[in-house]
């Protein structure tokens, strides 16, 4: 993202009208060469930003898509446009998937649909930064590990056992879980514990040939970032990052396609990706 954004606010859950500038999320630059050719995709989070552009790229790469999201109508029919402009079938899921039996039945109608699920994308989440670790309430601790934690647990446990030898889960991770922050500290710790959900269960699936694999970006200027962060951090948001900028989605979504392809990641399982603009963790 060439341009560091203004302050600007937005209600939750949060759209992508309105943001200044616009980021990029269409894939209008990609071309596809084939990597999913008639492969069944969910992605949870799929109606805006990085779930957007990694819609869309996996379209473009041969996949029909089904997009899970919670109430952001306008946006998830803009994505589903872009998955059938590129030719393929798209199926539109909203609903909360906090609830156990939604994560159950998005699966259930993706599989009735399409016939079968060969790519699960876990990528949906919440956050609310908290100045001061006394103010982060139990109300809020739940609620995020309910969106953050227990639904990618509900999805995985509800899909891969749907899916056919060889398919592949990708679970959203952040640089957060990672190394922590000293604002978003239960959705840091949550990310920390779906990133290690994804090591647990890469040894789990081995025999099945089920790779499962996290991608951990850092700052991405979507949607989220207007909706939850004070005004205060969002204007120039991503200049923390050693290239000094967020990424735009579209930059973000292709780490999704390597690891959806078995052409391109076969002997990648339990690994992590980290688009984070330069940032070198260690360990």
């Amino acid at each position: 993202m060439a341009q560091h954004p203004p302050a600007q606010k937005q209600s939750r859950p949060g759209r992508t009208r309105g943001m200044v500038p616009r980021p990029r999320d269409e894939m209008r630059d990609y071309t596809g060469s084939g990597l999913l050719r008639d492969r069944r995709a969910l992605i949870a989070g799929g109606d805006s930003g990085i779930g957007r552009a990694v819609a869309t790229a996996f379209a473009k790469e041969g996949a029909d898509v089904a997009v899970a999201y919670l109430d952001e109508h306008d946006d998830a029919r803009h994505t589903a446009s872009l998955v059938e402009a590129a030719g393929r079938r798209s199926l539109l899921l909203p609903g909360d998937l906090a609830e156990e039996a939604r994560c159950a039945e998005v699966v259930e109608r993706t599989v009735a649909e399409f016939g079968g699920l060969d790519v699960l994308v876990a990528h949906h989440a919440v956050q609310a930064p908290v100045e001061d670790f006394a103010e982060l309430s139990t109300e809020q601790l739940r609620r995020t590990f309910e969106v953050n934690v227990f639904s990618v647990f509900w999805l995985l446990r509800a899909a891969v056992p749907r899916m056919p030898d060889g398919g592949s889960v990708i679970v959203t991770g952040s640089v957060n879980g990672l190394r922590g922050n000293s604002s978003l500290i239960d959705y840091a710790a949550g990310k920390a514990a779906v990133m290690n959900l994804v090591q647990s269960l890469a040894r789990h699936y081995m025999k099945r040939g089920i790779r499962i694999n996290c991608v951990a970006p850092g700052p991405v200027w979507t949607p989220l970032i207007p909706a939850t962060m004070p005004e205060e951090k969002v204007e120039g948001f991503g200049r923390q990052a050693p290239m000094e900028r967020a990424a735009d989605p579209d930059e973000i979504a292709p780490s999704y396609v390597f690891f959806a392809s078995g052409r391109t990641s076969s002997y990648y399982s339990g690994q992590v990706l980290v688009p984070a603009g330069g940032e070198i963790l260690v360990g």
